[in-house]
């Protein structure tokens, strides 16, 4: 008898906690009235790759079996934590870095897959970030990429960004890219 009621209450118990499971996704109310107000804000930094030296900000991690002869690079993957500042001088006020990575993933054209988190480090928007994912085809003037999201004050963030190379140093590998980005947020 105590066995058939030890098995009873296990099964009590055992329906009573997956009634109680919540589903994976739901619905929620908006935490406030009607469409939340959006702003448009836009962003003008300096990104700097650093190749060379004993701190390079950009680093080669893999390569494709055909990367070498390729025209494009095709393979090519690289990481990068590169400071972001108000001018074109590295010596410019730091205000974040650009982390993430890019691949040569244009067997045709030189163009890069850009997957990089704005991460901003001071001033309005310090501890935010802006995420960008998109095809950068670097032999372009000026280049658009998306702005998929974000962080902080940059919480469903959308937009695009405009790069357009400042300067590139062919013996050193080292550039400077100055970006325009407008963020709806």
């Amino acid at each position: 008898m105590a066995s058939l009621l030890l098995s009873l209450f296990s099964a009590l118990l055992l329906s009573a906690t997956i009634t109680e499971c919540e589903a994976y996704s739901k619905t929620v109310k908006a935490p406030y009235p009607g469409p939340k107000p959006e702003k448009l804000t836009h962003l003008h930094f300096y990104f700097h790759v650093i190749d060379s030296g004993n701190k390079p900000t950009d680093v080669l991690v893999a390569k494709g079996p055909t990367t070498n002869s390729s025209a494009t690079n095709f393979g090519l993957v690289a990481i990068d934590d590169d400071p972001l500042t108000t001018g074109p001088d590295i010596t410019s006020e730091e205000i974040g870095r650009a982390q993430g990575m890019y691949a040569s993933a244009d067997q045709n054209k030189v163009g890069l897959l850009m997957a990089f988190n704005f991460v901003f480090t001071k001033g309005e928007f310090s501890g935010s970030t802006i995420s960008m994912y998109g095809r950068n085809p670097i032999l372009s003037k000026v280049r658009e990429m998306p702005i998929v999201g974000g962080t902080g004050a940059f919480r469903f963030g959308r937009g695009y960004a405009q790069a357009k190379t400042f300067v590139y140093n062919t013996t050193s590998g080292n550039a400077v890219i100055v970006y325009n980005v407008y963020v709806w947020h």
